[in-house]
């Protein structure tokens, strides 16, 4: 894989887009991509702004949430690092950690055998998240916590809680 064979890159030129689609939701479709930089996968969370802009609060709302997301930094939340919105296309943008493995319920639907051990391990670094996340100033509550948002990397065994969007999560005045 080339340079040649990214669908889009990013204004910087670090990220590039391939047309392959990790996952795709209501408001967002998730793209395979790589950072040149660090030459690591990672995914890019393309937002279709008609979608999901209706007023002028909307995009006050996305872009404190997306400030609130460059801030929160834990082994058991997805990393997010960067975003952007392309007029042109009329799109949010942003590029997030990438986990080969999957989501939490795709990789129990590929591994039925799994111990209580490597649960527990994984219930545990699931609750260590959502500690930071709930203990962080100001607080964040996830609402839609699920198998389908946590992900998971099979050969470390480690879990993230992810799909920390801004259409995912709220934070709770003090």
């Amino acid at each position: 894989m080339g340079e040649n064979c990214y669908v889009e890159i990013d204004p910087t030129g670090r990220y590039g887009r391939f047309g392959d689609i990790l996952g795709k939701g209501a408001m967002k479709t998730v793209y395979k991509a790589i950072d040149e930089v660090l030459g690591i996968e990672v995914a890019w969370n393309q937002v279709r702004l008609n979608e999901v802009l209706r007023t002028p609060d909307d995009l006050q709302r996305l872009y404190s949430e997306v400030h609130l997301l460059s801030t929160l930094k834990h082994q058991s939340i997805l990393r997010f690092y960067t975003s952007w919105i392309d007029i042109d296309s009329r799109a949010f943008n942003f590029i997030t950690e990438f986990f080969t493995s999957g989501s939490l319920r795709e990789y129990r639907k590929n591994y039925k055998r799994v111990s209580i051990q490597a649960i527990k391990n994984w219930a545990r670094q699931i609750l260590q998240g959502l500690v930071y996340l709930h203990c962080h100033d100001p607080p964040v509550i996830h609402r839609d916590l699920k198998c389908d948002n946590i992900f998971v990397n099979g050969h470390l065994g480690q879990v993230k809680i992810g799909d920390l969007d801004w259409l995912q999560f709220f934070t709770v005045p003090n």
